[in-house]
Order: C-alpha cells, then sequence, then structure tokens
C-alpha cells in the first residue's frame, strides 16, 4: 500500500466524493467540506479563534441525506491528539458519527454503506 500523507488522503477523498456525488447533475447533490482550523501566524489563529475556530475539529464534513458524517484523515502512523479526541466525543453524545479514515478505498466504503 503506498504510504500517502494526511493532505494527500483527504484530496484523493475528496476529488472522488465531489465527481460522484456533488455535480449539479447528482439528484441529491451532496456536500463535502473541509475545516480549515489553523492560522498562518498567531494575529490570524486569534482572529480565527474569536470567530469560532475550535482545536479538533475534524479535517472534512460530509452530508448525506438526514446525515452527517465527521471525518478526520491520518496517515499509517497517524494518532489523534487530545483536542480531536475530545471533539470526536463531543459529536458521539450528540448523536452524529465521528470516523477516523487513513485511505481512499476506506473511505469509498465509508460512504457507499452511509449513502
Amino acid at each position: 500500500m503506498e504510504n500517502l500523507s494526511e493532505g494527500k488522503i483527504q484530496q484523493q477523498c475528496y476529488l472522488w466524493f465531489n465527481n460522484t456525488y456533488c455535480l449539479k447533475h447528482h439528484e441529491p447533490r451532496l456536500l463535502m467540506f473541509s475545516v480549515p482550523n489553523e492560522g498562518k501566524n498567531a494575529i490570524e489563529q486569534s482572529i480565527k479563534k474569536a470567530t469560532g475556530m475550535l482545536a479538533g475539529v475534524s479535517d472534512t464534513i460530509v452530508v448525506l441525506p438526514n446525515k452527517v458524517l465527521f471525518i478526520e484523515f491520518k496517515d499509517d502512523k497517524g494518532r489523534q491528539s487530545e483536542k480531536q479526541k475530545e471533539f470526536e466525543e463531543r459529536v458521539n453524545k450528540l448523536g452524529f458519527e465521528y470516523f477516523v479514515i487513513r485511505s481512499l478505498e476506506e473511505f469509498k466504503q465509508l460512504i457507499r454503506e452511509n449513502r
């Protein structure tokens, strides 16, 4: 198996999902979007925190018919931070599902099972 970075895995998953379920002719037209959760410097970080940035939020959110999935992308060796674990716990307590995804194939299977 190819050892890809978290960003590359996320990119592959987004492109596949967008091209498979999010084009104008898809019905229903699904949603997947990233949550930029970093600032370039301390000032930008402070501004983002003041407007709702939350440490630990999942990399992406996928909106399916009557279902929302919170997805964190990790490479083969990646582990969740404590803030990510706290976010997962909050999401689960609110009745939503949170997944750690490590490959395009794993993502495809998740989406097919939840569609």
